[in-house]
């Protein structure tokens, strides 16, 4: 059984998703995987989980860096594991491209290359937006691409925790990640 939780936060709503201990999801309303891993049985409940994630939620909203992070559950293949680790490691305000994380799992693997679009699908793919920070990694020549809540989310996030926004940009269509 899984169990949700919904936050209204300045960008919209959010639904928050648990399997009783731990943070399985984390979406605005309507975006693109929105619910990608909640099963279909669930039920709204409070639990300390939810109160945690709100907490952290309002934290960040109030414009401050969170100095915790709620326990999460990921659910999903070692790869996309993999590249969620390195987003959470992400600093807040500062952005990482694809191709980095790419290149950081390449090194992790011993391999001499990793696909930068094979990171944007799993960065695509994160369940637990904001707290694994998707909305930091931009595109290797800083355009502002693959924000599954939406390019204009993420420019308001990044702006929200004082980002340097100079040398970002919104791609026009066939920009490379």
């Amino acid at each position: 059984m899984q169990y949700i939780h919904y936050y209204d936060s300045p960008l919209g709503r959010i639904t928050l998703a648990s399997d009783g201990e731990k943070l399985s999801g984390l979406w605005f309303d309507g975006q693109k995987y929105y619910g990608s891993t909640l099963s279909e049985e669930n039920e709204q409940r409070e639990l300390p989980i939810f109160d945690q994630t709100s907490q952290w939620i309002d934290i960040y909203f109030s414009g401050q860096k969170p100095d915790f992070t709620p326990p999460l559950s990921l659910q999903a293949t070692p790869f996309r594991k993999a590249v969620w680790e390195i987003m959470l490691q992400i600093p807040y305000g500062q952005t990482m491209t694809y191709g980095a994380i790419a290149r950081e799992i390449a090194a992790q693997r011993g391999i001499g290359q990793m696909s930068a679009h094979a990171v944007g699908g799993a960065v695509s793919h994160n369940p637990i937006s904001l707290i694994i920070p998707c909305h930091r990694v931009v595109g290797t020549n800083g355009s502002l691409t693959g924000y599954a809540g939406g390019i204009d989310k993420k420019v308001r996030l990044l702006t929200l925790e004082h980002a340097d926004l100079s040398k970002l940009f919104v791609p026009t269509r066939g920009t490379a990640l």
